[in-house]
C-alpha cells in the first residue's frame, strides 16, 4: 500500500490522506462495542437489563484502552519525530519497547480482571437486576485483552510510518468479523451477552494477527521484534520511561473516563430511586452516542498527529503550524454541525440502541443536556493533540486531569445531591467541563505553542 510522505506536498492533503482512513478505522473499531449494544438492547424481554449490565463493564474496558493508549499513543509520536530526524533505528526501538509493554500489561490485566471481576462490578454499581449479565460478558471479554491491546496499541505505529490504508484495513478485518459473528452468537446460538463478548474477542484476534504479520514482514520500514525481559531491563528502560511519560496524558484521559463512568453509575443508582436501572441504561446509551459522535473529531486529531510530529522532527515548523490550524477548523466545524443534529433529532441517535419508550422519554432531555457544549470538545482535542504530538508532556497531562478529575468528577458528585438536581445533575457535569476545560486547553496551546513555533521557524 502507498506510503504517505509527511515532509512534502500539501499539509491539508497529508492530513486528509491520514485522517480519512483513520476515521473509517475508528468508526469500524467503534462497531466492536456499538454493534454489541445494538444487538444486546434488542434481546427479547431482557434487553434493557442486559444493556445496563454491559454498561457496567465500561470502566474495565476503558481501563484496558487506557493502558493501550499509554504505550501506543505514547510511543507513536516519539516514533514519528525520530523518523522526521532520519533516525530509523531509534524509531524502530521505540516501537519494539511499546510492544513489550503492551504484552506484559495485557497478561497482568487479564489475570487481575478474572480474579476480581465480581467485586469490581459491585463497586461500579451492579445490582441484582444486571450483575447476571455483567459478569459473564466481562469474564469472556477479558480473555481477548492481549489481542485487543496488540491490535489497537501497535496500529498507531503503522500510521506513524505513513501507511494509513493498512491501519484502516487492520480495523476493517475485525469490525466486519464482529458484525457477522454478533447475530450468530447472540441470537442463532442463543448465547446472549456471552455471545456478544465472544464475537468481540474473536474479531480482535483477527485484527491482531494482521497487525503482527504486517509489522514483521521483510519490506516494512520499521520491523517488529519482541524483546526478552532481560534485553528490556538491560537496554530499554529509559525509552520505556519516555513512552510512558508522554502516553500518560492519553492514559489519564481514558482512566478518568472510567472514573467518570463509575461516578455516574453510582450517582444514578443512588438518585434514580426505583428507576435507577433505567437511568443506568440511559447513561449507557448516551455514552454510546458520545463515542459515535466523538469518533470523527478524534480521527481528525489522530490523523493530524503524525503530520505534526514528523515535520517537527524534520524542522519544518511552518507546516506544523498549518497542520494545527487545519485540524482545529475541521474539528470545530464538525462538532457544531453534530450539536445541531442532536438538538433537532435526538431520537435518531437513541433509537439506534433501543425502542423502549420508557428509555426514550428519559434519554431525550438527558442527551440535550449532555451535548450542550459539544463544540468545545473539539478545542480540547486540538490542544491535547498538539501538546502530545510535540512531546509537551506536562501540558498534555495537566489538561487531561483538569477537565475530568478536577471538573467532571466533583460536579457529578455535587450537582445531583448537594444542589438537589437528581439524575439531571449527572448529565449536566459533562457540558460544563467541556466549556471550561476545552477553552482553557485551547487558549493555553494558542498562547504557548504557536508563538514558539514561529520563533523556531525564524531561526531555521
Amino acid at each position: 500500500m502507498k506510503q504517505i510522505d509527511f515532509k512534502n506536498g500539501s499539509v491539508f492533503w497529508n492530513i486528509v490522506q491520514t485522517s480519512i482512513p483513520m476515521l473509517v478505522a475508528q468508526m469500524l473499531n467503534l462497531l466492536y462495542s456499538i454493534v454489541d449494544r445494538v444487538y444486546i438492547g434488542r434481546i427479547p424481554e431482557v434487553g434493557t437489563a442486559a444493556l445496563g449490565g454491559v454498561g457496567l463493564c465500561f470502566p474495565v474496558i476503558i481501563l484496558i484502552t487506557g493502558f493501550t493508549n499509554l504505550y501506543g499513543l505514547g510511543g507513536a509520536p516519539l516514533c514519528s519525530i525520530e523518523r522526521g530526524r532520519g533516525s530509523r533505528e531509534t524509531a524502530e526501538q521505540i516501537m519494539n519497547v511499546s510492544a513489550f509493554l503492551l504484552v506484559c500489561t495485557a497478561v497482568f490485566l487479564t489475570v487481575a480482571g478474572e480474579l476480581f471481576c465480581t467485586p469490581l462490578l459491585r463497586l461500579f454499581g451492579a445490582g441484582s437486576e444486571n450483575i447476571g449479565y455483567a459478569v459473564p460478558y466481562l469474564r469472556i471479554y477479558l480473555l481477548g485483552t492481549l489481542f485487543s491491546m496488540l491490535a489497537t496499541g501497535l496500529n498507531p505505529f503503522i500510521n506513524a510510518q505513513g501507511y494509513a490504508g493498512v491501519g484502516m484495513t487492520t480495523v476493517v478485518i475485525g469490525a466486519v468479523a464482529n458484525i457477522i459473528l454478533d447475530p450468530i452468537f447472540i441470537f442463532a446460538l442463543g448465547l446472549g451477552v456471552r455471545g456478544a463478548a465472544l464475537a468481540t474477542i474473536l474479531s480482535q484476534t483477527l485484527s491482531a494477527v494482521f497487525v503482527l504479520r504486517f509489522l514483521t514482514r521483510l519490506t516494512t520500514e520499521l520491523k517488529l521484534r519482541f524483546l526478552s525481559p532481560r534485553d528490556f531491563f538491560k537496554k530499554h528502560l529509559r525509552t520505556a520511561g519516555n513512552i510512558i511519560s508522554l502516553g500518560t496524558a492519553a492514559f489519564i484521559m481514558q482512566c478518568t473516563n472510567s472514573l467518570v463512568s463509575i461516578c455516574c453509575n453510582r450517582m444514578l443508582s443512588v438518585t434514580g430511586g426505583a428507576e435507577s436501572a433505567v437511568y443506568i441504561s440511559v447513561m449507557t446509551i448516551i455514552s454510546s452516542v458520545r463515542q459515535l459522535l466523538d469518533t470523527p473529531v478524534l480521527a481528525n486529531g489522530e490523523g493530524t498527529s503524525p503530520v505534526i510530529s514528523y515535520n517537527y522532527g524534520a524542522g519544518r515548523y511552518e507546516r506544523v503550524r498549518r497542520a494545527i490550524l487545519i485540524m482545529t477548523a475541521a474539528g470545530v466545524s464538525y462538532t457544531a454541525v453534530m450539536w445541531v443534529f442532536v438538538l433537532l433529532k435526538p431520537e435518531l441517535f437513541i433509537l439506534l440502541f433501543t425502542s423502549d419508550k420508557s428509555i426514550l422519554t428519559r434519554a431525550v432531555p438527558a442527551l440535550h443536556l449532555y451535548f450542550f457544549a459539544f463544540v468545545f470538545q473539539a478545542l480540547q482535542i486540538s490542544g491535547q493533540t498538539t501538546f502530545k504530538a510535540l512531546n509537551k508532556k506536562r501540558q498534555a497531562i495537566f489538561f487531561s486531569i483538569f477537565r475530568k478529575v478536577i471538573i467532571v468528577v466533583p460536579l457529578t458528585l455535587l450537582l445531583p445531591g448537594v444542589f438537589g438536581m437528581g439524575p439531571k445533575g449527572v448529565f449536566m457535569a459533562e457540558p460544563i467541563s467541556n466549556f471550561v476545560g476545552g477553552s482553557a486547553c485551547f487558549a493555553t496551546m494558542l498562547y504557548t505553542v504557536l508563538p514558539e513555533l514561529k520563533r523556531m521557524e525564524g531561526r531555521s
